[in-house]
């Protein structure tokens, strides 16, 4: 009897410990993405990238690696890919240079990382990675982040890496319709504001579940054709395009920065979850279609909860975005059907 219950005790602590489930959801952008304009071979081509980033960042979950990994590296598919905009294929700015923004939390410290307006780093998502892990700040700028990415080692390269013909042409028609809509009201501001939203937004980003039950977030951006004088979105403000803690959920975030920022939305969703009590799905849902659409803030986001739950709501056209869900089941998406 002595021997069976030490046996069933020796049993018992050498039981695996059960790990959480493993989930992650990807984004590309959202807007007014219009089926009838995209060719089913930029189709294919879109869909066949949102795959390989998020199988990319699932595969780093399977393997045992961090939701830090994951989400890296799945944002770093979408940089490498002129289809979107972040790294090569980033929007011009009015003067026709390219300024890149990024971001990563770790949900399980609240530990984050963020650089804004960088022109020579390959990889931006890369270097916000390094600001949280091996600088004493949060977020660097401009030429300030370039310095650092070179003590760091991180690869750099000429701004016109970044360059595609088809952003640039957006960029002509942006400043074509901008001095048009001058002409008429004599105010700048008014002349951007009335600018198509598809020049207004453009990102990438991805949250994910890890085997220790750790969340993450990470969110990358070439912002807003046309802007101007160092303008910067929300994609690197933590708590509006980005953010993640093990107690809520993982957001990141795509659309009108400027509306992202003013309603703190990444960080709004994670409050609704961990204070109300609310699904991921439930919390998302209310902040994109009921607290920014009134007031005109267009776009969407990716969540992700402990339990691997997923939410990717939007309220534009369409919304570029891929996911694995708990299940390991594979969604590829650009509009609702």
């Amino acid at each position: 009897m002595r021997i069976s219950l030490l046996a069933a005790a020796l049993c018992l602590c050498s039981a695996p410990v059960l790990s959480a489930p493993l989930a992650i959801a990807i984004h590309g952008g959202a807007g007014t993405i219009d089926p009838d304009k995209m060719s089913v071979e930029t189709q294919a081509k879109v869909r066949a990238k949102l795959q390989e980033a998020v199988r990319t960042g699932y595969v780093v979950l399977q393997e045992g690696g961090s939701s830090l990994d994951a989400v890296q590296q799945a944002v770093q598919v979408l940089e490498a890919s002129p289809l979107f905009n972040a790294g090569v294929g980033a929007v011009y700015t009015y003067e026709g240079a390219h300024e890149l923004d990024a971001s990563i939390m770790d949900g399980r410290t609240l530990e984050a990382g963020a650089v804004a307006g960088v022109r020579q780093v390959k990889s931006p998502i890369e270097l916000a990675r390094r600001v949280m892990n091996d600088s004493p700040h949060v977020m660097l700028s401009g030429q300030g982040a370039v310095e650092f990415a070179l003590e760091q080692g991180l690869e750099l390269v000429p701004n016109h890496y970044f360059d595609t013909d088809s952003r640039y042409q957006s960029l002509l028609r942006a400043k074509k319709k901008i001095m048009e809509n001058q002409q008429h009201t004599k105010d700048y501001k008014a002349a951007v504001d009335s600018l198509d939203p598809g020049y207004k937004y453009g990102t990438v980003g991805a949250v994910a579940l890890d085997g220790d039950g750790n969340l993450a977030a990470a969110t990358s951006t070439g912002g807003m054709t046309a802007k101007r004088w160092g303008r910067i979105g929300d994609s690197p403000v933590i708590g509006a395009g980005t953010y993640a803690d093990n107690d809520s959920c993982a957001v990141s975030a795509t659309g009108h920065g400027e509306y992202f920022i003013r309603y703190n939305v990444a960080a709004d969703i994670c409050a609704r979850v961990k204070y109300q009590g609310v699904s991921v799905d439930k919390a998302a849902s209310e902040v994109i279609h009921q607290v920014l659409l009134p007031v005109g803030g267009t776009g969407g986001v990716i969540v992700v909860s402990p339990k691997g739950e997923i939410a990717m709501p939007y309220n534009t056209g369409g919304m570029y975005r891929a996911s694995i869900d708990k299940d390991g089941q594979v969604t590829v998406k650009i509009w609702d059907n």
